[in-house]
């Protein structure tokens, strides 16, 4: 069921993308682009296309999709933070197990470890 939801998805995905590149713009001029034009946003309503209707109805589909597919996802059942605050289980064996430490050997130099410490003649 999740396989076919998710084709139907992918499907609907690249109609909404036909859809919104087959619009035709509302102002396409160059005073548009620079800011003219802003006096119609608040005027008479022009009649919206079929175009307009179907992007809305693709939007509408993708929508409902995207939050089916979210619930089917089985994410909804932890959220991040409690998935995170499990604990790991130590293995019996591993919590009572000495560490061995290897023996230091001694230095094989016969210098002395720090060179006596003289201050400067001024």
């Amino acid at each position: 069921m999740y396989t076919i939801i998710l084709a139907l998805y992918v499907f609907v995905c690249i109609l909404l993308i036909i859809a919104v590149l087959l619009q035709n713009s509302k102002s396409s001029d160059l005073g548009a682009a620079l800011g003219g034009g802003s006096g119609e946003m608040f005027g008479p309503k022009t009649p919206s296309s079929i175009m307009n209707k179907i992007t809305t109805v693709i939007a509408a589909a993708f929508l409902v999709l995207s939050l089916i597919l979210a619930t089917m996802s089985g994410l909804g059942e932890k959220s991040i933070m409690q998935r995170s605050n499990t604990v790991v289980p130590q293995t019996p064996s591993s919590m009572n197990t000495p560490v061995e430490t290897a023996p230091i050997a001694p230095a094989q130099n016969s210098a002395p470890a720090t060179a006596p410490f003289t201050t400067p003649a001024e």
